[in-house]
């Protein structure tokens, strides 16, 4: 059986005695208890993961998507885009980090992976998925169904400074996005979770059968989880 650290069995005694024992809590009270918990010595993540009622198994019952978080993830976002002449000075003039083509391609395949989200128009597609093999595994690789394949690469890369995130469903239902920082006012956490299960309910694959989400919950990095109740969240939407 693994052994807790001592801070760890100290944040889930302080989660007990805010929240008690009586099962999924309004997402508000749930984050607001999680930046009590959240004392490392760095700015945590609070992370959203949502258990859904598919099987991934089944290519009509697949769960993928992005979402452009209402504030962001708190984490500087590096955006490589591919493009050949004028969609690269468009894209570095949008604000990405790096743009261009063959010479991208060659840096990756040496070893190079310094950025956290890939575009790429789809005229380019074709050599870009040489790189398939390194990016595909580290969820790096461009893809028309999350809206990192496209011309409109101008907005593409605004959007993903602006705090995009994707999401795909694993092969055990779950869903896992990091919907900000423990710095963030509760509020903009509401915020962004509100968004993410929008965003799901939006996805839902119309083979999928019987109850969509199954279960919420929000940790930050170093803490327990909290069970959110789905309720509050559809009040929300309200």
């Amino acid at each position: 059986m693994r052994k807790r650290s001592k801070r760890y069995r100290a944040a889930v005694e302080t989660l007990q005695r805010l929240l008690g024992t009586e099962g999924p809590v309004p997402v508000e009270k749930a984050v607001e208890a999680l930046k009590k918990v959240a004392t490392a010595k760095f700015d945590e993540t609070i992370e959203l993961a949502v258990r859904l009622g598919v099987d991934p198994r089944k290519a009509d019952q697949m769960v993928r998507g992005a979402v452009v978080l209402p504030h962001g993830t708190g984490k500087t976002v590096r955006v490589l885009v591919f493009a050949k002449p004028p969609k690269d000075q468009e894209a570095l003039q949008a604000g990405a980090d790096y743009a261009g083509l063959q010479e991208y391609i060659e840096r990756i395949q040496s070893g190079w992976l310094e950025f956290d989200v890939a575009i790429a128009t789809p005229d380019v597609m074709g050599e870009v998925g040489k790189l398939g093999r390194i990016l595909g595994p580290r969820g790096l690789m461009p893809n028309p169904k999350s809206g990192t394949v496209t011309f409109d690469v101008a907005t593409a890369v605004r959007e993903a400074k602006a705090g995009r995130v994707e999401y795909r469903v694993d092969k055990g239902g779950n869903i896992h996005v990091a919907v900000g920082k423990a710095s963030f006012a509760p509020e903009q956490l509401v915020d962004n979770v509100r968004a993410v299960i929008e965003s799901l309910l939006r996805a839902k694959p119309p083979a999928a059968k019987g109850k969509y989400i199954r279960s919420i919950y929000l940790t930050s990095t170093m803490g327990p989880s909290v069970p959110i109740s789905e309720q509050s969240l559809l009040r929300a939407r309200d």
